[in-house]
């Protein structure tokens, strides 16, 4: 079996932070389900900004809102405004079709 990439959100703009939460990142329904992400998934997590990369795992947050935020541990790893990268993985015999989207400045859906 081999590690594969099964979704990417690809510059998301960090809208938020909260420290004192269990731990996570929240993030646009709308968006986990364009990535074919889901709530609870385990993510690696690129901070373009700082460079920083971590692990956690997703929460849904009201759809259509756009938003995208660090809680817990994970919000001392960025601040209101930092890039972000988010992948998925999956370990398979073969290749997956990755869902891949790019988001503007506001995340929104880029075409």
């Amino acid at each position: 079996m081999r590690q594969f990439l099964l979704g990417k959100i690809h510059r998301a703009t960090v809208t938020g932070k909260a420290l004192d939460y269990e731990g996570s990142l929240g993030l646009d329904a709308s968006l986990l389900a364009a990535a074919g992400m889901i709530a609870g998934e385990v993510v690696r997590v690129f901070n373009v900004t700082t460079g920083e990369r971590f692990e956690t795992y997703l929460v849904p947050l009201t759809a259509g809102s756009r938003e995208v935020k660090l809680f817990g541990a994970a919000a001392r790893l960025g601040e209101v405004g930092d890039r972000l990268i988010i992948l998925a993985t999956a370990f398979a015999e073969s290749p997956p079709a990755p869902k891949v989207i790019r988001l503007d400045d506001n995340n929104n859906i880029l075409p």
